[in-house]
């Protein structure tokens, strides 16, 4: 996608957790068409930021501006939004099917009849290769499968953007690799926030990185 213009802007957040800066002063803006990295150390404030810039989490102080194809003040509710959360943020005793999560993502979507969901469902299942699970409860499956039925709801709308943290977390190398040529396919009709500490598969799709740390943040 070529860049289109700016989609959010975050200006001079603050975000203070139990007395604990998390983030100081952030100014950032994402572009529609944008493939983002972010990257640093753990517990540096990488799932805090796209927390704010989703409005999943209200910073201490500043704000959070989203913008139309046309630079219109706008709402997220107004856009298709694919997110993938780190594993450990997640309830795993609720009790879901691995069918029901990626199903899940499609949740908000109109005009699509029940066979044509059903059909997306089963090509996201096949896909990750979960079509034998997905009776199972998200409990007794592994990491690694859990991860890719949370990757396969991130998707399944054809968003218009696509946040994820950490999401090679429990994956093998084949799963690793697949899962990134999924989103270089994506990328030329979706905006991608990928937060990682490992940027080897994803360097190279990336227009811009964004290094966390310190309570700031330095587009390197």
């Amino acid at each position: 996608m070529q860049y289109q213009g700016r989609y959010i802007d975050l200006k001079n957040i603050n975000l203070t957790f139990d007395s604990r800066t998390i983030l100081k002063g952030v100014n950032l803006t994402l572009n529609r068409g944008d493939f983002m990295l972010v990257v640093g150390a753990n517990g540096g404030g990488k799932t805090s930021l796209v927390r704010v810039m989703l409005g999943l989490q209200k910073p201490t102080s500043g704000e959070v501006l989203y913008y139309d194809k046309d630079a219109q003040y706008t709402t997220l509710t107004n856009e298709r939004v694919g997110y993938l959360p780190q594993k450990n943020s997640l309830d795993l005793h609720f009790p879901i099917s691995v069918r029901e999560v990626v199903k899940s993502g499609l949740i908000g979507e109109r005009g699509l009849t029940k066979k044509e969901v059903d059909e997306k469902v089963e090509e996201m299942l096949c896909a990750m290769q979960l079509t034998d699970l997905q009776s199972c409860p998200i409990g007794e499956v592994s990491g690694g499968e859990f991860q890719r039925a949370l990757f396969a709801r991130a998707i399944i709308s054809n968003p218009t953007l696509l946040v994820l943290d950490e999401p090679t977390s429990y994956l093998d190398i084949f799963f690793t690799q697949k899962l990134y040529a999924i989103l270089q396919q994506l990328s030329p009709s979706t905006t991608i926030v990928l937060v990682t500490h490992d940027a080897t598969f994803a360097s190279a799709m990336a227009n811009r990185v964004i290094y966390v740390g310190e309570r700031n943040i330095e587009e390197r």
